[in-house]
């Protein structure tokens, strides 16, 4: 296996390890302080969103501060929609380089997460394109664009469930 490939892949397991974890402290320590989390809508012609500065999203953070944010509103109980935490369970795959410039690599994975709340299991899928930055100290995210599949859902998408 490609060096660069079993290090990001590693990466990936553990990003996701931490969220089911809910060890917040150290997930937001894989995203780079200028980090862009976003997951875009789907319009009403079956395509993404382009634009998150114009067009709606389903969630959008330019940068790392909006990710403390949110945990920190999950981490004090801030966040009705995340009382209690679910359990859930992220599950990658057909984790691929999709090119590499410098010290940036882009990468395109499949995803799945299960979550369990109120006795009711959910299942949240879809497709994630990553690009990473490269350090001595290891790999940080630095844009993070997340299509979710399966939009139509009867609760509030939050950061735990992709």
């Amino acid at each position: 296996m490609n060096p660069l490939l079993q290090d990001v892949t590693q990466f990936l397991y553990r990003e996701a390890r931490l969220l089911d974890d809910r060890d917040w402290d150290n997930w937001l320590n894989c995203y780079h302080p200028e980090a862009v989390y976003w997951m875009p809508a789907w319009t009403d012609h079956d395509q993404l969103t382009r634009d998150p500065q114009r067009e709606i999203s389903l969630i959008y953070y330019g940068c790392r501060d909006g990710l403390e944010d949110r945990v920190y509103r999950i981490k004090t109980e801030r966040s009705a929609a995340s009382t209690p935490e679910p359990r859930t369970t992220h599950m990658l795959s057909n984790i691929e380089l999709l090119g590499q410039e410098g010290d940036t690599v882009t990468v395109r994975y499949n995803w799945c997460t299960w979550s369990h709340r109120y006795q009711k299991t959910d299942q949240f899928f879809g497709t994630t394109t990553l690009t990473l930055h490269t350090a001595d100290s290891g790999l940080v995210i630095m844009k993070k664009v997340v299509q979710l599949n399966n939009d139509y859902i009867n609760q509030v998408i939050d950061i735990y469930h992709i």
